[in-house]
């Protein structure tokens, strides 16, 4: 079965060890999954420029996924208050092959994460919602990470993920709910921008992990 190519700020092969792939995912990858997708690859390309984050391949599915659709208007629109890029989305189904060449995957909700580790793949240590995996990184010292001047981004990268599954077990949510980004779809542009300010704001920790670099004030 034929690979599908990735829409990451680079797309560069796996092999080797020169490309950590990130994959967000949500239902109808319409909503949440573009906006988080979009804004990941913005902030990273803010922190460390394109060239530098090119290793960072940050991809987008839906587990009922609107293959080949484009974003909602409304994702557009939140991702236009951000600055991010929105041209050339387009929608996918989860598959396995998503699923196997992804080295984090970050999902909307638990029972999308749930989805996800269903499908096998070994993808439990590397599938957290995109809240849980805030939370978790927020308790990583980024003193313990590699450096990514050093080292690179992407073996910094795989560090957090090891030590962010460690963790899991001892730092659970204060509610089920807190690891929850509720679907906005079909909703007005003012839910849309209170979803979008709620991953914005679940990215940046995550971001500066990865990267090592705190976002501009």
């Amino acid at each position: 079965m034929t690979v599908p190519e990735g829409r990451g700020i680079a797309d560069t092969s796996r092999e080797g060890g020169s490309t950590f792939r990130i994959l967000h995912v949500s239902t109808g990858n319409v909503c949440r999954s573009p906006i988080t997708e979009r804004l990941n690859r913005h902030a990273l390309s803010a922190r460390l420029g394109e060239r530098l984050a090119g290793g960072l391949v940050v991809e987008s599915a839906g587990t009922w996924g609107h293959e080949g659709a484009p974003m909602e208007a409304n994702a557009e629109a939140v991702l236009a208050d951000f600055g991010a890029d929105t041209a050339g989305f387009v929608g996918r189904e989860l598959l396995d092959e998503h699923v196997i060449r992804a080295d984090l995957v970050l999902t909307a909700t638990r029972d999308h994460r749930a989805q996800v580790i269903s499908m096998g793949h070994s993808a439990g240590l590397r599938t957290f919602t995109l809240k849980e995996f805030t939370r978790l990184v927020r308790a990583i010292d980024p003193a313990t990470l590699p450096d990514p001047l050093d080292d690179g981004v992407v073996e910094r990268a795989r560090a957090l993920v090891r030590a962010a599954a460690a963790l899991r077990g001892w730092l659970l949510a204060p509610s089920p709910e807190a690891d929850e980004v509720y679907d906005p779809y079909g909703a007005p542009i003012t839910l849309f921008r209170s979803i979008g300010d709620e991953i914005h704001q679940a990215l940046d920790p995550v971001v500066t992990a990865l990267t090592g670099v705190p976002a501009a004030l």
